[in-house]
C-alpha cells in the first residue's frame, strides 16, 4: 500500500471516529442524565411503599381468615397468597406492558414491555425521579391486591383450582384495560388524554373493579350452604383485628405512596387517609351501638376498612376536611349497604367485598367530583365544591363505565371458568371445609 492510500485509510478511520464516538458518547450522555433525575429519597421511600402494599395481602389473608368458619381459615390464607405468588409473574410477564405500556386505541397497552423489556434503572415516563422498574414493581403490588379482595365474595365455597384460573384470567382481562383506561398514558377515561377522570390510588381501578367482580361472584355462585340461618358468626376476631390494623398500615403505602415521590403530596394523602378511616370506623362502630344496643369489633374494624377504600380515590386532590366528610359517607353508605341492602336482597356475600370495597370504591370515586381541589394538588382538579362541577359527571361517567365492564367481564368469566372446570366444591367437600378438602391441611389442632 502506498504513503498516499495508508493516509487516505487514516483520514478515513479518523472521520468514522468523528461521527460514530460523538454518537456514543452522546447516548452515554443521554444516559447518565436521565440516571442523574433519579432523586434517592424519593426512590427509598418508594421502595418503602412498595412493601407496604405488599404486605396488605398478607394482612388480607389474616382479615378474611378471621372472619371465615376455622375450617376454612387456610383455604383464604392459600387464596392470597397464591394471587401473591400467581399475579406477580403474571405482572412481569404481560400485566405491566398491558397496564402501563405504549397505548393501542385508549383501550390496552401494547406488548413491547412484556417480561419487563426496556423497564429499566432509568426512569420512565409515568415518574420522573425513580427508576422506571421500581414503578412497574409498585404498581405490582397494587395488582396483587385487586383480585385478592374478590376472595370476600366467594368465600367458603371456591374450588382452589378454579380460582386459580379465574384469577389470572381476570387480572389479564379486567384489571389491566382498567388500570390502562383511567392511569395508563393515552387510556380513554384518565387524564393523560382521556375523559378526565382522576383516581389517586385505585378507587376505581382497584375497589370498584373488585367490588363488581364480587356482586359477579355472588350471583354466579349462589349462596353457602345453610345460609343465612346455619352459618356461624366469624370464628376468631382478633385475627381479622390483626389483618384489618396491617391493612392500615399498608394503607399508607398505597395511598401516600402514590404521590411516586416523598413530597408534600404523600404526607397529605397520609393524613386523609388516617382521618377517613378513623372517621368511619368510629360512624360505623356508633351504627351498629344504635341499631343492636352494642358497640361491635367486627364493626369498626369493617367500617375503618371501609373508609380507607372510600379515600383511595382521594387522598391526593382532597384536604383534610374531604377526607372527614368521605370517611363519614362511607360509614353510613356501606354500613347501610351490609345491613340493610344485604339482608333486604338475601345475596351471600360472604365477607361483604361488595358491600365494602364495591359501594366504598364507588362513593369516595365520585367524591373526587365534590372535594377535590388545586390548593392541596395543583396537578389536579377541581370538585363541584371548588367550582368545577364538571368534574362530578366525569367521575360519575367513568366509574358507571368500569362498574358494568368489570360486573360484565366477570360474570363472563366465572361462567366460562364454570363450564371449564366446575367453580363450586361438592356438598360434602364444603361441609368437610376447604382447608382439609381442598388443601389436606387444617388450621386449628382438635383434641378430644
Amino acid at each position: 500500500m502506498s504513503i498516499l492510500a495508508r493516509w487516505r485509510v487514516l483520514a478515513g478511520v479518523i472521520l468514522a471516529g468523528c461521527v460514530v464516538f460523538p454518537a456514543c458518547a452522546a447516548e452515554e450522555t443521554a444516559k447518565a442524565a436521565d440516571l442523574s433525575m433519579i432523586n434517592s429519597g424519593d426512590v427509598a421511600w418508594m421502595l418503602v411503599a412498595s412493601a407496604l402494599v405488599m404486605l396488605m395481602t398478607p394482612g388480607l389473608a389474616f382479615f378474611y381468615g378471621g372472619l371465615v368458619r376455622k375450617k376454612n381459615i387456610l383455604s383464604i390464607v392459600m387464596q392470597c397468597f397464591m394471587i401473591l405468588c400467581l399475579v406477580s409473574l403474571q405482572w412481569i410477564f404481560c400485566g405491566y406492558s398491558m397496564s402501563f405500556g405504549p397505548d393501542v386505541g385508549g383501550v390496552i397497552g401494547n406488548l413491547d414491555w412484556v417480561g419487563l423489556k426496556g423497564v429499566g434503572m432509568a426512569p420512565g415516563g409515568y415518574a420522573p425521579h425513580i427508576p422506571h422498574r421500581l414503578f412497574a414493581i409498585y404498581q405490582m403490588m397494587f395488582a396483587v391486591i385487586t383480585p385478592a379482595l374478590i376472595c370476600g365474595a366467594f368465600a367458603e365455597r371456591m374450588r382452589f383450582s378454579a380460582f386459580c384460573l379465574f384469577s389470572l384470567l381476570w387480572s389479564t382481562l379486567v384489571y389491566a384495560p382498567v388500570a390502562h383506561w383511567v392511569w395508563g398514558a393515552g387510556g380513554f377515561l384518565g387524564t393523560q388524554g382521556g375523559l378526565g377522570a382522576v383516581d389517586f390510588a385505585g378507587g376505581i381501578v382497584v375497589h370498584i373493579n373488585a367490588g363488581m367482580a364480587a356482586l359477579a361472584a355472588v350471583i354466579v355462585m349462589g349462596k353457602r350452604r345453610g345460609f343465612p340461618h346455619a352459618i356461624s358468626p366469624p370464628h376468631n376476631l382478633p385475627i381479622a383485628v390483626l389483618g384489618a390494623a396491617l391493612l392500615w398500615f399498608g394503607w399508607y403505602g398505597f395511598n401516600a405512596g402514590s404521590a411516586l415521590a416523598a413530597n408534600g403530596l404523600a404526607v397529605n394523602a397520609f393524613m386523609a387517609t388516617h382521618a377517613a378511616g378513623a372517621v368511619a370506623g368510629l360512624v360505623w362502630c356508633l351504627l351498629d351501638w344504635l341499631k343492636f344496643g352494642k358497640p361491635t369489633t367486627l364493626g369498626m374494624i369493617t367500617g375503618a376498612v371501609a373508609g380507607l377504600a372510600a379515600v383511595t380515590p382521594a387522598s391526593g386532590f382532597v384536604d383534610i376536611s374531604g377526607a372527614v366528610w368521605i370517611g363519614l359517607g362511607a360509614g353510613v353508605v356501606c354500613w347501610l349497604s351490609v345491613t340493610a341492602l344485604k339482608a333486604k336482597l338475601n345475596y351471600d356475600d360472604s365477607l361483604d367485598a361488595f358491600g365494602v370495597h364495591g359501594v366504598g370504591g364507588f362513593w369516595g370515586s365520585l367524591a373526587v367530583g365534590l372535594w377535590a381541589t388545586r390548593a392541596i394538588n395543583p396537578d389536579g382538579v377541581n370538585g363541584l365544591f371548588f367550582g368545577h362541577a364538571a368534574q362530578f359527571r366525569i367521575q360519575c361517567e367513568a366509574a358507571l363505565i368500569v362498574a358494568v365492564f368489570a360486573f360484565v367481564m366477570s360474570w363472563l368469566l366465572f361462567k366460562l371458568v364454570d363450564h371449564i372446570i366446575g367453580l363450586r366444591v361438592t356438598h360434602d367437600e364444603e361441609s368437610v371445609g376447604l382447608d382439609l378438602s381442598q388443601h389436606r391441611e387444617s388450621g386449628y389442632t382438635i383434641i378430644d
